[in-house]
């Protein structure tokens, strides 16, 4: 059985991570951490988890939770989890870091975006991106891996091979995205209160959202050049769920079929990715794995959509799958697929 631990085990990310791991037959889980910890079970801070998990919340050090675990799912807000990883590191445990601090390429993007200096700046550029689908072969020997953002995942998925074989041009991309409440995690804020988005529906974080350069720095590794992207996101007044709608311009005349077909041979052997003719809807993805895209044409327009789940695919789905593919194991372990 593969020792799993949960590091900062009160959000979101964290409470899907264990649900996941708990339906997993060849993992278990061995600690959970919080800053919060006075002692109680883990069902106490989720109750959901009543007598499914009967584990002590405890407020470890990197080298005792190395000590009872193979790997480490590292649940963290930014900036909080780069130096615990690399004390983790250091105890030679294995980490999958569920944060933003390893996903960029450059200390100087990263300082850019998210307006502090990184205190592990050597792994940057170095830590393999995780998303299996596009780097399984670097995630599979790693000792860190950076799981992927939400809304990136929804827009690499569709966009990466079709840059990769020269179907869509790499300039004039806008990626508008629509995300559930869920995404802006657990700790409470104004802007996620229920009488603040209930019946309602809004953009935020127009042109600074973090996610942009992510999804820029990805695509562009299979571009050869950084893309021209704008990215968008939405607030809509669900719990869980993104969905994508992607504009491009088609390259040498492609047409809607072509690239339907680039995208279904592409990942035909990826359990999780499904190339659909209906229109992805949220509710059809909601507490799964999947990540479903489809393709239109409108006048000299191709339309890229996708819908995932932010919780599973753009999260915790994304690190068990990462985990197995890590421990040699097959992807679709404890993922219900």
């Amino acid at each position: 059985m593969i020792k799993a631990a949960i590091v900062g085990c009160s959000g979101y990310t964290a409470i899907e991570a264990i649900k996941l791991l708990l339906r997993h037959p060849e993992a278990e889980i061995t600690a959970a951490t919080s800053r919060q910890a006075d002692g109680n079970t883990i069902d106490a801070m989720h109750p959901q988890l009543t007598n499914r998990l009967n584990l002590v919340v405890e407020d470890l050090s990197p080298e005792e939770i190395a000590n009872r675990c193979d790997v480490a799912f590292c649940c963290l807000p930014h900036g909080a989890s780069a130096p615990i990883v690399s004390k983790l590191l250091a105890a030679n445990c294995r980490v999958i870091d569920l944060s933003a601090d390893y996903r960029l390429s450059t200390p100087q993007l990263y300082k850019k975006w998210y307006g502090e200096e990184h205190t592990d700046p050597g792994r940057l550029g170095s830590t393999p991106y995780g998303l299996p689908e596009r780097f399984a072969d670097h995630i599979r020997d790693a000792q860190l891996i950076a799981n992927p953002g939400c809304y990136p995942t929804s827009a690499i998925l569709p966009l990466a091979p079709l840059i990769q074989h020269g179907l869509i041009e790499a300039s004039g991309i806008v990626v508008d995205s629509k995300s559930g409440a869920s995404g802006a995690g657990r700790t409470p804020k104004v802007g996620t209160l229920y009488c603040e988005i209930n019946e309602g529906f809004s953009a935020y974080a127009v042109g600074t959202h973090r996610h942009q350069p992510e999804i820029i720095d990805i695509v562009g590794r299979f571009a050869g050049t950084d893309p021209q992207l704008v990215f968008t996101p939405h607030l809509v007044p669900m719990d869980r769920g993104i969905l994508s709608t992607i504009y491009t311009r088609p390259r040498s005349g492609a047409t809607a079929n072509q690239i339907r077909e680039c995208l279904s041979q592409f990942y035909e052997n990826h359990p999780f990715v499904r190339i659909v003719s209906h229109l992805p809807v949220t509710k059809y993805v909601a507490n799964t794995n999947y990540c479903d895209i489809t393709v239109r044409e409108n006048d000299g327009w191709i339309i890229l959509i996708s819908a995932l789940d932010n919780l599973v695919k753009g999260a915790s789905g994304a690190a068990v799958q990462c985990m197995n593919v890590m421990f040699n194991m097959d992807q679709t372990l404890g993922l219900g697929a």
